[in-house]
């Protein structure tokens, strides 16, 4: 399936015609070859996992090219702005934060200094139930644990259930949480969960059903976008819509795009508070700092 150590997409197709093996494609009719996608049909076709394991060791060594400069910290550009959400898209080849996490073992702080890595809990999830105003999905992010939260709104599990007596049902609750952030719809769910198509179904109905008001705020979002009018962050920052619309992106968009806007300014207010920030990761900050105790 390699030339060197570059997968080739064509083989791997002819390989899952051969096995007669169902794979996802993305909305240009190309096989999707990330990670999650082979995680979840190793799920369902043990053969595919030897792959999935060769393809995962591979990518752990990614790290060919770090731009390390003359003072032996990561001096990667970070690409703030080029995506449509703003999200920073530094490379995966040159940034400590792109390949396995195993790597950021090679993090080290200066003589006498300690590192923190600090990111939001459940950032997108509190963002969608802010912006829609659905005080149900407010009060499940205020639990702390959203995923279980959605499992006793939408009646799956008792109200007393915890993490550890329902943690298979919560698992299910996770994945369907974190699909509908990205319009995962029925058929994809059902592969990411390694389970039938009926139950997929029967958690986006849940979700649906539990959440209406940040539904009601989400197809609006669509509506809004697929009409020709921009959408925007907080802070200004705008989606305009192209020639070829994905509706997924822009039911999305709010959500990212705003995160994107709060880790800036968390990196704004902690350089003013003399806090050094050394990295930017997605919904995360890494500072480095001496100790202040004693």
């Amino acid at each position: 399936m390699f030339e060197g150590r570059s997968f080739r997409r064509d083989r791997w197709q002819r390989w899952l015609i051969e096995h007669g093996i169902p794979w996802p494609t993305t909305e240009t009719g190309q096989l999707k070859l990330d990670d999650g996608t082979f995680r979840s049909l190793a799920k369902i076709y043990p053969e595919v996992s030897p792959m999935r394991e060769l393809r995962s060791a591979l990518s752990e060594l990614r790290l060919n090219d770090p731009a390390v400069g003359a003072d032996g910290r990561g001096r990667t550009i970070l690409s703030a702005f080029q995506s449509r959400t703003g999200r920073c898209q530094p490379s995966n080849t040159k940034y400590i934060f792109g390949p396995s996490v195993w790597l950021r073992g090679l993090i080290r702080p200066p003589e006498g200094w300690g590192v923190a890595y600090i990111d939001w809990s459940q950032q997108e999830f509190g963002i969608a139930a802010k912006l829609s105003g659905d005080e149900v999905m407010m009060a499940a992010y205020r639990t702390g644990d959203p995923y279980l939260a959605f499992a006793k709104q939408a009646g799956l599990v008792p109200a007393d259930a915890t993490k550890q007596s329902h943690g298979a049902m919560r698992e299910l609750c996770k994945q369907c949480v974190l699909g509908v952030a990205y319009g995962m719809e029925a058929h994809s769910l059902a592969q990411r969960i390694g389970q039938p198509l009926i139950v997929a179904r029967d958690l986006l109905r849940a979700h649906r059903e539990t959440y209406r008001k940040f539904w009601a705020w989400s197809d609006a979002m669509v509506d809004r976008a697929m009409m020709g009018f921009p959408l925007w962050t907080t802070l200004g920052w705008p989606l305009r819509i192209g020639s070829d619309p994905n509706p997924r992106s822009m039911r999305n968009f709010c959500c990212q795009a705003n995160g994107s806007e709060m880790l800036r300014l968390a990196a704004c207010f902690a350089t003013e508070q003399g806090i050094e920030v050394c990295a930017l990761i997605h919904d995360a900050v890494l500072i480095a700092s001496p100790p202040r105790w004693g």
